[in-house]
């Protein structure tokens, strides 16, 4: 249970960087020179923090495997923050539908990007008349986003046991599992480490004393 909330971090993780590769609107341009055309705008630039987003879910899912227990608390909380920021766009599309100007603004910014090779693009003078909304891609990223809210908050809600407890034994120096070792033996002797423990220090398990 404990790696649960990480890899629902990890698949939301990955359904939002699948989604932003992904059509979320398809855009009808009137153009005096050119003509009439249709632009698909694709969910990193209709909703540009997707990518950024999955990039911090994924390496926060690596992280919450590797850290202590409040490190995790923190990674969850802000795994969780980042996926609820992720899930608005996608809820306000397929509940509001695609705004005009805004695809008009995406559409023109990117003829002057020079990375956006092949992003679609419309010339200063074209005009958006029109705008349709292709639902799988901001469906999948809402579902990936839901994912991420629940691992994150799982992550938090339940980070792990401290240090020093049984289930962090095998990080404990030789010594200080052996200094801890007689309660070790009371608390839960059939325990496999606590035995191999007892072994090591030439102590027979079978023969301790058993509570009544």
């Amino acid at each position: 249970m404990k790696r649960f909330g990480p890899l629902l971090c990890a698949l939301g993780a990955v359904l939002l960087w699948l989604s932003s590769r992904m059509t979320w609107v398809t855009a009808h341009s009137e153009d005096d020179k050119s003509g009439p055309a249709t632009n698909d705008i694709v969910g990193a630039t209709w909703s540009l923090e997707l990518t950024a987003v999955a990039l911090v879910l994924l390496a926060g899912a690596v992280a919450a495997l590797a850290v202590p227990p409040l490190a995790r608390r923190i990674i969850g909380i802000i795994c969780a923050v980042a996926a609820a920021i992720a899930a608005w766009q996608p809820i306000n599309l397929l509940l509001y539908g695609a705004d005009n100007e805004q695809a008009q603004h995406l559409l023109s910014a990117a003829k002057d990007n020079d990375k956006a090779v092949d992003a679609a693009s419309i010339s200063d003078w074209a005009v958006v008349t029109e705008t349709a909304v292709s639902h799988a891609g901001p469906f999948i990223a809402l579902v990936g986003a839901t994912a991420a809210i629940v691992g994150g908050v799982m992550v938090a809600v339940n980070p792990g046991t401290r240090r020093g407890s049984t289930d962090d034994a095998k990080y404990k120096t030789p010594a200080a599992r052996q200094e801890q070792l007689p309660e070790d033996l009371a608390e839960d002797p059939d325990s496999e480490r606590v035995m191999w423990d007892a072994l090591d220090s030439g102590i027979d398990p079978t023969d301790l004393p058993q509570e009544r």
